[in-house]
This record gives C-alpha cells, structure tokens and sequence, in this order.
C-alpha cells in the first residue's frame, strides 16, 4: 500500500466515511503477508517510500508469479531484478500490464493510472564507460525510473577516448545525482567527480580481462577515488545505485 493511498484511507475514517473495521479489512496485509516461502514486506512502502523489490535469481518462476501477484495486489508498482523470460513469463500470467527489459532483466508494472498532476521528475544523469556495461545502467535506469525520476542515459563514453565525455558536461551539472557504471579499471567515476558538484554514485562491473578479477579491480579504483563526492555500490549492483540515485535527487 502507497503512502498517498494510506493516508486517504485514515482521513476516510477520520471524516466518517469509512468505518474502522472495513479499514482494517484493507490493511490486513501490513505489515506483512506470510506465503510460506516468503514474507512480502508490504510495511515497506510507508517506512521507505517504495515496495519491496524481487530479486529473483535463486528463485523459481512459480515462487516469483506469487511473491509479483502479491505485491501487485497490494496496489504498488512492481518491480523485479535478474530476471530472465521464465520469470516474465510467470509474472505475466498474474499481473496485467507487465514489460520486460531485456537489457536490465528486469521487469516492471505501474500501480495504475493515477491522472492527479505531479511535478516535474527529478533529473538523474547515467554514464556508462563502454558498451558492455550497459545491462548493469539499464537496470540502474530502470530502477530509478520507477523510483519517478527521469533519466539521461550517456552510454560508451570510457577514459579511453575523454572526448566523448566531455560534450556531455553541461547534462552532467544540471542533474541532481550522477550515477557512473563502469568496468577495466573504471576510472570513469573518478574523472567525473572532478567535473560535477553533484553526487556520484559509482558501479563497478565485472566486465574486464583477468587481472580485473570480476570486479574488483574497478571496485577498488573507485573506493580510492581522488575526488570527492563519489560513494561507491558492489559490483554490478545497477539496482543499488539508481535506487541510492533516486533516493537523493527527491526534492
């Protein structure tokens, strides 16, 4: 259950027009729903601002169809990271109106059409430093969209050729968090730090040769950055970081 959708709710029983009993009908699911595999947090939208997020790998199709059924039902967006089209497949079965993004194995459904005028989303940047990084950006951006920002991708601009970067900075400084993906030796985020007064949020990759070892070459490059303002997620943890993004960039 939203935050907005609670809070309609208690002023319903506050004005009488809704009796206490059928509202606790309707909250019965808080703070969690026990499907005996899983406890689907549905609290968690009113602690943090957004429903819990499936994580699928290590789980089966039939265990994700149950766990999206539940948090769709809830009437919350929906969100599912690592998954692949046996879980898509599973999802759409149960919940309308469900997409796959391939790229970012993730997918994803609205809560519902809700025509109230918003403001204007907050601005994120996405830098990807080549183009193997892009499955873990596109599961930033696709995080962080459905946090309700809006996202300006910069894909395959790697220290490798600066240049490409460089046409980019006025986008850079005008965006409220900066989100860098970056693998090899994933300098990136170090350069762009030295460019932004915003927050840079730095993924490593695993993508590289061996003596990158998964990861954690970049990792390390990025903990020992120069610049500063730059904090940093575990290796291909895209989610993490256009999470972490969204999270700053709300006004």
């Amino acid at each position: 259950m939203e935050r907005a959708t609670l809070l309609r709710l208690l002023r319903d029983v506050a004005r009488g027009r809704l009796k206490p009993d059928a509202a606790l009908h309707r909250l019965r699911a808080l703070p969690a729903e026990d499907l005996g595999f899983a406890r689907v947090d549905h609290h968690r939208t009113v602690r943090c601002g957004f429903p819990e997020v499936i994580f699928c790998a290590g789980k089966t199709p039939a265990q994700i169809a149950r766990i999206a059924r539940a948090i769709h039902r809830a009437g919350t967006p929906l969100l599912a990271t690592r998954a692949d089209r046996a879980a898509f497949a599973a999802i759409r079965k149960v919940v309308r109106g469900a997409r796959y993004h391939a790229v970012a194995r993730c997918v994803t459904a609205a809560a519902g059409t809700d025509k109230r005028r918003r403001p204007a989303p907050p601005e994120l940047a996405l830098l990807s430093a080549g183009t193997s990084d892009i499955p873990v950006a596109e599961e930033a951006r696709v995080t962080a969209e459905m946090l309700g920002c809006r996202v300006e991708a910069i894909y395959d601009v790697g220290v490798a050729g600066i240049h490409r970067l460089l046409g980019h900075t006025a986008t850079l400084q005008k965006a409220r968090a900066v989100i860098v993906v970056a693998g090899m030796e994933g300098a990136l985020a170090s350069v762009v730090g030295g460019l932004v007064d915003r927050p840079v949020i730095a993924v490593p990759t695993s993508v590289g040769y061996g003596a990158s070892f998964g990861g954690i070459a970049p990792l390390l490059t990025m903990l020992n950055s120069c610049a500063a303002g730059v904090a940093v997620v575990n290796i291909d943890n895209g989610f993490g970081a256009g999470y972490l993004a969204a999270m700053m960039a709300r006004p």
